[in-house]
């Protein structure tokens, strides 16, 4: 909550988010709609995607589904799916974990602000399109076209940074 504070007035809006059920309809229209099937493999990882409560590698991924289906499930499988999934808006990848989460409003095409905290891991997504289009016009003035920035941002959540300051 204190992100969504701290970027009112900067560019940030506000998104319809969408969960449960609500998102995974989302989703099959959306891969449909790009033309791809929505097979049950994909829904499969889509749901423990979804279940997942922070980010998730695919091996964390494929053990999930493997588990949901009663037998193992291929890593690759699995990567190529959350690289459609990226490709089509239902996910989001975080570079420096090697890990993914669904996008909760894959409706919505903006680039990606991750604030990754180095105690816990978690990691929040937010918008800023101030932001991104002044690093994708500086991008763009350095002679790079088709620029999707990807911020990744490191510090303490503010749950750790409450902790540590009342243990310091």
């Amino acid at each position: 909550m204190a992100a969504h504070a701290y970027l009112e007035g900067m560019g940030r809006h506000d998104h319809h988010h969408v969960a449960g059920d609500r998102l995974v309809e989302a989703a099959r229209a959306a891969l449909t709609q790009s033309g791809e099937q929505w097979t049950d493999m994909r829904a499969d990882v889509f749901a423990v995607l979804c279940a997942q409560d922070g980010a998730s590698s695919a091996y964390d991924i494929a053990e999930a589904v493997g588990e949901r289906r009663g037998k193992r499930v291929a890593p690759n499988s699995v990567y190529r799916i959350l690289d459609l999934f990226v490709r089509t808006n239902l996910a989001r990848r975080v570079e420096s974990a090697n890990a993914y989460i669904a996008n909760s409003h894959p409706g919505c095409r903006h680039d990606c602000i991750f604030l990754i905290c180095d105690v816990c891991g978690r990691i929040t997504h937010i918008d800023d399109d101030r932001l991104t289009d002044a690093l994708r016009g500086a991008a763009q003035d350095a002679g790079f076209t088709e620029v999707r920035p990807m911020v990744e941002i490191r510090g303490r959540c503010a749950a750790c940074s409450t902790g540590t300051d009342r243990q310091g």
